[in-house]
Parts: C-alpha cells; structure tokens; sequence
C-alpha cells in the first residue's frame, strides 16, 4: 500500500448472523457439519482420481481440480463463520480481510472458466470423439489448469493492490460472514470507482464470456444428441452431461444473483444467503452431484474400498 494512502482501519468487525445468535448453539453444530462433509467428500475425490486408474481421463482430471476449488474456498471462509456464529461477530485484522478476499476470490474465477472447459471437454467428447485423446490430451489438461490458477490468483492481486489505494476511516464493521469486495467498499471513505469499474471489466472475462461458451457448448450437444437414434445411446449422452449442467446451473446462478444484478435490489439478509449458498452449500453438493449417478466414480470407491475391508478382515 502506498504511503499516502495508508489505512486508517487496523482491523475489521464481521457480524455474521447476529439476528439468529438465539441458535447460535444448531448453526454452529449445522456449519460444522458441512464443513467436515465437504473435506471429507472433496478430499476423497481428489485422492480417487489421483489413485485410481479407471479415473485417469480428462473429465476426472477437471472434476478433481474443481474438487480442490472448493476445498480451498470452504476451508478459507467457514472458520471465521463459524467464529461468528459463536461470539456474535469475528475480528480480522484488515491485512487478514483483504487476504480472506483474495483467497475467495482466485478459486471462484478458476471455477468460473474451469465450468467452461468442462463444457468445452463433454463438447469434444460428444461431437467430435475421434479427435478427443488428441485434442484432450494430458499435457493439454494440465497446460489449461495451470493458466486457469494463474488467471485466477492473477485478477485477486489486481483487485487487492486496487483496494490497496483506498482510504478506510472510522467505519470498520461489515455485516456479513466473511470479507467479501462489495462490503468492504462500503466502508471506504475514498472514491472507489476505479475498484467497481475493475470489477465490471472483470465479470465479462470471467462470468459472461464463460457462461456463452457454456450456452454455445451445450446447444451443440443438444443437437448431436438428438441426431443419435439410439434411445440408450441419446440417455448415456446425456447422462454424462446432466451432473455438469446441475453444477453450472447452481453456481452460475448464485454468482450472477450477487454480483451482476445491481446489489440496490437485494437486502442484506438476502445477499447473505446467497453467499453461504455460494460458498457453504454448492461445494458441499458438487461432489454429490458428480459422484451420485456416476458408475465410474462408485466403481473406483468400492474398488478401492474392497481391499482393504479384506486386509482388515484379514487381520
């Protein structure tokens, strides 16, 4: 931060949910509970791909990458809910704030492109599948990924440095869960236009530019399905795609509810719980989605699991 526009604020007030501190005992059990779920389910996705070799395909690859996302964003944000679940509020400092943000917000624009390139992925494998382990080789996958991290964390140090040229007074409670950008601004005393039009620019790369590849993606998969007369062929078509299209559907939604409709229309009730939608609930449901009809994924964990239930009986 420049010197001239040294912050005046040493530490930042989270509310939380104080209006519900009366079950501040069942949330904090309820948030809990989530969270270990979702370690548990997004970290035994990653391990199953890792290890399993019926799992070495690009559409695994990507399902464990975005499995990693939202492990990184749950584990970055329901600790300090879960402080202020308990006391009523959490304190962070305004360095610990600001990096709160920019670990949300590097893993929300991976997962913005990498739902984009999973379409793009079932696209190739549907339309064009002679070309597939050509087009969607490893290397490739990897290549792709690794732009996608950097792309990521590269647009939260841009945001950063821009708050990092605001000045923030005497106000320094924000009533939310977590450090999020749009009421953080809230509480600068110093003109934030430049931080807002950052973010304009930045929704269309990230938000919308996917969200139309997604569109273009899957309508070119609707009319290759409808060209297959096989009624069992058009239903294993789908099948593969449905899970995605359930992902995309959520986070897309949410992400475009908070942040691309004006906030002027949502009260701040309403604009938490679209966050812990966001950030709580839709990486506790991804895994379930992707794993709940997806044979493959069943197969490796009783594959898996076989084993060593026979080496413990064995024992």
């Amino acid at each position: 931060m420049n010197e001239k526009n040294q912050t005046w604020v040493s530490e930042i007030v989270l509310l939380g949910f104080q209006n519900l501190h009366n079950f501040k005992v069942p949330l904090f059990s309820l948030f809990l509970l989530i969270y270990i779920l979702t370690v548990w389910e997004n970290v035994l996705i990653i391990v199953l791909v890792a290890f399993s070799r019926n799992l070495h395909s690009p559409m695994y690859f990507f399902l464990q990458q975005l499995s990693l996302s939202d492990l990184l964003e749950s584990s970055n944000i329901v600790p300090t809910l879960l402080r202020s679940v308990i006391n009523r509020e959490a304190i962070l400092s305004f360095v610990g704030c600001v990096t709160q943000y920019s670990l949300f917000c590097a893993p929300e624009g991976f997962e913005c492109l990498l739902l984009a390139v999973m379409a793009y992925d079932r696209y190739v494998a549907i339309c064009i599948p002679l070309r597939y382990t050509s087009i969607m080789s490893h290397r490739v996958c990897v290549k792709i990924t690794l732009m996608l991290w950097a792309v990521g964390f590269g647009l939260a140090v841009i945001t950063v440095n821009l708050i990092g040229t605001l000045q923030f007074c005497d106000q320094n409670t924000i009533n939310h869960f977590f450090c999020d950008l749009l009421p953080l601004l809230e509480l600068s005393c110093s003109d934030t236009f430049l931080v807002q039009l950052e973010l304009m620019i930045v929704t269309i790369p990230v938000i919308i530019c996917p969200f139309i590849l997604i569109s273009v993606s899957y309508m070119c998969i609707a009319h290759a399905i409808l060209k297959i007369v096989s009624h069992t062929g058009r239903q294993k078509a789908f099948s593969t795609c449905s899970s995605h299209l359930a992902v995309v559907s959520m986070f897309y939604g949410t992400l475009i509810a908070i942040y691309v409709v004006p906030p002027r229309n949502q009260s701040q009730t309403t604009s938490k719980v679209l966050s812990l939608l966001l950030t709580i609930v839709i990486p506790l449901f991804n895994p379930i989605i992707y794993s709940l009809r997806n044979k493959d994924m069943n197969g490796a964990l009783i594959g898996d699991m076989n084993p060593c239930f026979a080496q413990c009986s064995h024992r």
